[in-house]
């Protein structure tokens, strides 16, 4: 995939950036909470709660923050809001999917913002199903490269699942079903290796390679999906060749 490297590196800087504005840390705090509420607040017995908790720490979420979203989750303290996951679907501009994952408590204000973003930066929405079948579910998990090698990780993940291992500059990628990421993640841990995060992933079946119009555009839809407070997840079948997104800076 041309430039998928590059783009997702991009991303992941963001990502980085992001939490220092604070905006990041109520999505991993939120996910936290609903990890326990689903899967009870013990970390060894819930994998989504461990990697949710793993995230967040990563991310210089305070650890008080983190407890009390856990407890929040658990029932052990009061407070915890009835947080639902919904999945929204659409299109940029130039014909790209977008897939946008909400969390939220309030099905009308999730839906408005998430329209709002989307027409107001020249995209639309679509029906359930529109876009979903272009995108598949998987385990993804980012390895630091400090100190590590391409051969360390793929040798470590090889027999747990992993389907493939990417460099994308500043950290490996490892992806695999959505089943095998708790397998994928402890084989890494079993092996000494640090990782960034563990998380399941809408990735595209296939992309849509962009021009510097075009993808700046598309960069504006996602931006404002991001910036919104029930927004969790976007995802799209963009990509954004080295070249172009180098003209965009």
């Amino acid at each position: 995939m041309a430039g998928h490297s590059k783009w997702a590196t991009t991303k992941h800087k963001k990502a980085v950036i992001d939490a220092k504005r604070g905006k990041l840390f109520a999505k991993l705090v939120k996910n936290v909470e609903v990890a326990a509420r689903l899967g009870g607040g013990d970390p060894e017995g819930n994998p989504t709660l461990y990697d949710a908790i793993q995230k967040a720490k990563k991310s210089s979420v305070p650890l008080d923050n983190i407890e009390r979203a856990r407890k929040r989750g658990s029932g052990e303290e009061a407070g915890g809001a009835d947080w639902q996951t919904i999945m929204y679907e659409g299109y940029a501009p130039g014909g790209v999917a977008v897939l946008v994952e909400c969390l939220t408590d309030n099905r009308n204000r999730a839906a408005s913002e998430v329209r709002m973003a989307v027409t107001r930066n020249g995209g639309s929405m679509g029906d359930a199903g529109s876009v979903s079948y272009l995108f598949n579910r998987k385990g993804v998990v980012l390895v630091p490269k400090e100190g590590t090698t391409e051969d360390d990780v793929t040798l470590a993940v090889l027999d747990a699942g992993a389907e493939e291992v990417t460099d994308l500059g500043e950290v490996f990628e490892v992806v695999s079903e959505a089943t095998d990421l708790v397998d994928v993640r402890t084989a890494l841990q079993e092996a000494g290796l640090d990782y960034d995060s563990a998380e399941t992933s809408w990735l595209p079946s296939m992309e849509i390679p962009l021009d510097v119009d075009t993808a700046k555009k598309v960069i504006r839809v996602v931006e404002a999906l991001e910036d919104a407070d029930d927004v969790q997840n976007v995802y799209t079948n963009a990509d954004i060749p080295d070249e172009v997104l180098a003209d965009i800076g």
